[in-house]
């Protein structure tokens, strides 16, 4: 069996192993990482051997830091990364490289239609009928995205949505909420089958499916990083929020998507969205205005720029093919649109 896994920030780690009577045998460890003294390289597989196979991933690190010799430096390499990477082996999981990926990048949508191409594609994908999927999105028009399982009233002020001309929609993923204008965001969808994080936690796949992400702003000169459990980061603040979706069917497949702001109105944001005192102060700071950091002033590079060096980047790494939603997609994704996505019973499905 065989297993990769990236570790976040870090480096490629290998595991190739066997099973035998329930429990690892022949493990091997490798990967581009580094690692001092060399005792610890060969006390990384030894540690592994004769686990049971039902170990987790953090009972196999354990297993790891408790036989790694006293003063062992790991560069780009965790105990934990080597611990998903044998439970990725053994769920025989897949890899990026593994696929052909798509791209979808149309004209502007509007928001309905955004929120129910995610559920159509990914709804694809599960069915095997779909390659992998990255759609980068375009905005007709501003909106309020709240997470699936959020209070309509709690989150949307009402009345500053109106004013301002924002259209309220309901994603089908969880987490929190977003303000999203044209040309202010940058917004993509992965849609992607469940066997690319067999293996990985829930917590541990927005790690894995943004790491493309933050390579790609290493690229622009931005250093970022994974912010659980589901931000992305800078020095300056917050440039980015994930949310995902499990679809069942088929094999499986996982929605991804991010929201990055490459421009925001702070005081529109604030006026249509009712972002709490709790909530601040968990983010540790007292203004929303400050909470996120748009990647114009990071960057220095227009909205459409950045995009495309997101995109070179993931070509780079693992190929990525134009494409477009197929005429029956779009046929159903325009139906829950108008039945599901502009309904009032979904949008305050959670009043």
């Amino acid at each position: 069996m065989h297993g990769e896994y990236k570790v976040p920030g870090g480096k490629l780690v290998v595991v190739d192993l066997e099973v035998e009577d329930g429990v690892l045998r022949h493990v091997r460890v490798a990967g581009d990482f580094f690692l001092e003294p060399d005792e610890a390289f060969d006390a990384l597989s030894h540690a592994l051997e004769g686990a049971p196979v039902d170990t987790d991933a953090a009972g196999l690190a354990a297993r790891i830091d408790a036989a790694l010799p006293a003063g062992t430096v790991m560069y780009g390499l965790t105990s934990d990364g080597v611990g998903v990477a044998v439970r990725r082996a053994l769920a025989h999981a897949t890899d990026w490289t593994d696929y052909d990926w798509q791209l979808i990048h149309e004209a502007p949508q509007s928001p309905a239609l955004l929120m129910a191409l995610d559920e159509v594609l990914t709804e694809e994908v599960a069915a095997g009928r779909r390659p992998p999927t990255l759609r980068v999105w375009e905005w007709e028009s501003p909106a309020v995205v709240i997470g699936s399982f959020q209070s309509l009233r709690n989150e949307v002020d009402q009345e500053g949505a109106e004013r301002h001309g924002v259209q309220v929609v309901r994603r089908i993923s969880g987490g929190g909420a977003m303000f999203c204008e044209p040309g202010n965001a940058i917004t993509y969808s992965l849609s992607v089958p469940d066997s690319l994080v067999q293996g990985l936690s829930f917590a541990d796949s927005y790690a894995y499916l943004d790491d493309w992400v933050l390579d790609a702003l290493g690229d622009m000169g931005i250093k970022a990083w994974y912010q659980p459990l589901n931000d992305i980061a800078t020095d300056a603040g917050k440039v980015a929020g994930a949310a995902q979706k499990r679809v069942a069917g088929g094999h499986g497949a996982v929605l991804h998507h991010v929201t990055m702001s490459y421009d925001i109105d702070a005081e529109k944001m604030v006026d249509v969205l009712r972002i709490g005192r709790e909530k601040l102060s968990d983010k540790g700071t007292k203004s929303a205005k400050k909470r996120v950091d748009p990647l114009r002033r990071q960057t220095g590079l227009p909205r459409e720029a950045v995009i495309e060096r997101m995109l070179d980047s993931f070509r780079t790494r693992y190929g990525l093919t134009l494409g477009k939603a197929t005429d029956e997609e779009m046929a159903r994704a325009r139906e829950l649109a108008r039945t599901k996505f502009s309904s009032p019973e979904w949008t305050a499905r959670v009043p």
